[in-house]
């Protein structure tokens, strides 16, 4: 299959870590261009909390049209393939109506799942079973059983996947048992001779990256989850875990939140303090276990943030295996200049594409760091540590680590 049909319209996407403007520029050209936005983040799907995953506000989602936002439940699942199913006959439409379709989101695999044909299922093929549920109750098995079970029928996939991931593991199980054909077989299939996936799915693509300082970023972070307990964070997170946490942690042994909402940052990391009676919420204890959570908060957005910059750096400019949409860099560092270091750049941009005219303003180019292949995405196994690391990069450094190097000089005075 080629591209799709060209578009007089293109496609924006927005991209950057949390806490960089996306929202705050995705609103602003939507109204610029008559545009519509599609959100990409695999938290802000779900319906409740609204404070704690930094959904755009009830006035803001009134302005432009959105999708993609407040379309689930809690405890519906919900997986990148049927987010790209669902958002592409919404950017088909979009486009129908002579608008302009903007996604933005932190979300990178959504947006990868958009600009590429990666995915196995297509949109016109329906699954033989729920999600998420794999014949003879299999998905009741440990994450270790299921890499087991994987290696003897799809090594290759296996060798790719942290036995722990048991959300991967489950996804090469049921990709296996639904088409009757490995995993790993049907990506190489795929790639057209791309390792990471297939070509680009549209021909008229702008990409904005918006990129802050870290410094600065990690400063505002920690402003932003001050300012989200002044907005009511607290009573939001409250209202959830009784709404739909406590019952569900009573009908199981282990906590889990690996899976939907439950896994929004900023939700897990109150977990103690949530199961406190309000007795305990109120004395010392419970005191110290809400600024442990706030503290955890913090860390994690700034974790989050690095990961996301790692993620655009490595599956978007460093790609020798795929063709790649421009990338536009946007420094968002200081919002007094954002006019000029944002908002104007990108107002430009949008028309040089809009009236197929050159723009003094060029994309950024691609790293020179070579890409990792698909088949050299693997695990390797530490057997003096047992440990699985994911890529040969985590490997060396572990083996070069005071751990790996402390348990070789405890494992060599074991008497043999």
């Amino acid at each position: 299959m080629g591209l799709k049909m060209s578009t007089k319209k293109p496609l924006v996407v927005i991209l950057g870590s949390t806490g960089t403007g996306k929202t705050k520029l995705s609103l602003e050209l939507a109204a610029r261009f008559n545009g519509e936005i599609i959100g990409a983040d695999s938290m802000q799907v779900y319906k409740e909390l609204d404070i704690v995953s930094a959904k755009a506000t009830k006035q803001e989602l009134s302005t432009v049209p959105h999708h993609m936002i407040n379309i689930l439940n809690p405890h519906e699942k919900f997986t990148v393939l049927e987010y790209r199913n669902r958002v592409l006959p919404v950017i088909d439409d979009i486009f129908k109506r002579d608008k302009l379709p903007i996604i933005v989101g932190g979300t990178n695999y959504y947006i990868e799942s958009i600009l590429w044909k990666i995915l196995v299922q297509e949109p016109h093929e329906k699954l033989d079973f729920e999600v998420g549920v794999l014949p003879n109750n299999e998905h009741k098995l440990s994450s270790r059983e299921l890499h087991e079970k994987l290696t003897k029928l799809d090594p290759v996939s296996a060798k790719r996947l942290h036995p722990n991931n048991k959300r991967k593991i489950m996804r090469s199980l049921e990709v296996l048992y639904q088409q009757g054909k490995k995993h790993s077989d049907i990506l190489e299939e795929q790639g057209n001779g791309s390792k990471s996936g297939g070509g680009l799915r549209y021909d008229n693509v702008v990409v904005f990256w918006l990129r802050c300082c870290q410094e600065v970023l990690n400063k505002r972070l920690d402003d932003r989850v001050d300012k989200m307990i002044e907005d009511g964070l607290l009573e939001e997170l409250m209202n959830f875990h009784k709404l739909y946490n406590e019952e569900r942690l009573k009908d199981n042994s282990q906590v889990d939140y690996t899976k939907g909402i439950f896994q929004t940052i900023g939700f897990k990391e109150f977990h103690e303090y949530l199961m406190l009676n309000q007795e305990e919420k109120d004395s010392e204890l419970g005191k110290k276990k809400l600024e442990e959570g706030l503290e955890k908060l913090k860390i994690g957005s700034k974790r989050y943030s690095k990961k996301q910059t790692k993620w655009v750096i490595n599956r978007f400019l460093a790609r020798k295996d795929r063709q790649v949409p421009p990338i536009y860099s946007l420094d968002s560092t200081s919002l007094p200049l954002w006019e000029k270091c944002v908002a104007g750049p990108s107002v430009l941009i949008v028309q040089s594409y809009l009236s197929k005219t050159a723009c003094e303003i060029q994309p950024i180019p691609l790293v020179e760091k070579e890409s990792v292949p698909y088949t050299s995405e693997m695990t390797y196994s530490c057997k003096v540590c047992d440990k699985v690391l994911v890529s040969s990069q985590q490997f060396e450094i572990h083996m070069k680590s005071r751990r790996h190097r402390n348990m070789l000089e405890r494992v060599s005075k074991i008497p043999k």
